[in-house]
């Protein structure tokens, strides 16, 4: 990303969120953003705010909710926000030039990713997908890459399964009853939305296809790496104590994100061990989950090379004693 592009792209954001480029530490005030509000790993920073975690280490957290990484990265090439959480694949942002880094790992194989297919279908296992149609959200996305993933690891080549950009949930739905899908990859709440509905059956989750791989990581602003350190020290403390409270409280968990998510406290309760099977409770990389991003970014077209893993993440920071 050159320095005009960046510029612009700072500057569209910091008009979008009404906030002045440069990110702004007073009472070591925290703004948080969340790249998508539907997920499990990020409510965390809304539990974490309200069992009072964070104000503990002297942190009031602002929360906010973006449309998907693209946006949250924005925001922090803006200075809008100060942590961003985001996707393994949204690593690749920093060898672009965007100020905000990796300093955490959040959740590893994707085990909250899967495919559905329809409860009375033909599909009875991944196998039979060979050379059928899987709808995804967008092309290019991680949806997208799971899918090409998973069919390389079947020994089918990438090509094995047919890709299908779809947009939303609703649509593909309506693909797989006319016949158009033989099935879709979606977060594991909207999978079990789908079973809880009598519409879907879970075919399979990606922590198989995928086992080395960081699905979420935490990512700070440079200046705040630079300026207020123990700062962030303090929030990554708080937020794993946060995430083993998540791990050792399960119904109060399940209740109170199902609130955030607004979704039902059955499909919290039906996907939480998937979620916390793949949580983090000390931020550590994985040097191969980090190997298989570097070579994801080329793949997703987020870069047009390969980086080398010194662009993507900051030691330093992690493993994390809360």
């Amino acid at each position: 990303m050159n320095i005009t592009r960046r510029a612009a792209i700072a500057g569209a954001a910091a008009a979008s969120f009404g906030l002045s480029a440069g990110p702004v530490f007073a009472n070591d005030k925290l703004r948080i953003g969340k790249s998508i509000g539907s997920s499990f790993p990020f409510s965390g920073a809304d539990y974490g705010k309200a069992k009072g975690f964070f104000a503990a280490v002297g942190i009031d957290a602002e929360v906010s909710v973006f449309r998907g990484d693209g946006q949250m990265q924005q925001a922090l090439a803006a200075g809008a926000i100060d942590i961003g959480l985001g996707s393994g694949p949204g690593m690749g942002y920093a060898a672009k030039g965007v100020p905000g880094i990796a300093v955490a790992a959040m959740a590893s194989e994707p085990r909250n990713m899967s495919l559905v297919v329809l409860k009375n279908g033909p599909i009875k296992s991944v196998d039979d997908l060979k050379g059928k149609r899987v709808g995804v959200t967008t092309a290019g996305s991680l949806t997208d890459w799971l899918t090409r993933k998973l069919s390389a690891t079947k020994g089918w080549g990438a090509e094995g399964i047919e890709v299908t950009p779809m947009g939303e949930m609703r649509t593909r739905l309506a693909a797989m009853k006319s016949g158009e899908l033989a099935g879709s990859v979606n977060s594991i709440q909207e999978t079990f939305n789908l079973v809880e509905a009598g519409e879907g059956r879970l075919l399979a989750t990606f922590g198989d296809a995928v086992p080395d791989f960081h699905t979420h990581v935490i990512f700070a602003h440079r200046k705040l790496i630079a300026e207020k350190p123990e700062v962030l020290r303090n929030f990554l403390r708080a937020w794993f104590k946060t995430a083993a409270y998540m791990r050792d409280n399960r119904a109060e968990t399940v209740k109170f994100i199902a609130q955030t998510m607004k979704l039902p406290e059955s499909v919290l309760e039906a996907s939480y061990d998937y979620e916390m099977s793949m949580m983090s409770f000390d931020g550590a990389f994985n040097p191969k989950a980090v190997e298989t991003i570097r070579y994801s970014l080329k793949d997703l077209g987020i870069l047009d090379r390969v980086p080398e893993a010194k662009e993507l993440f900051l030691p330093g920071f992690a493993p994390v004693t809360p």
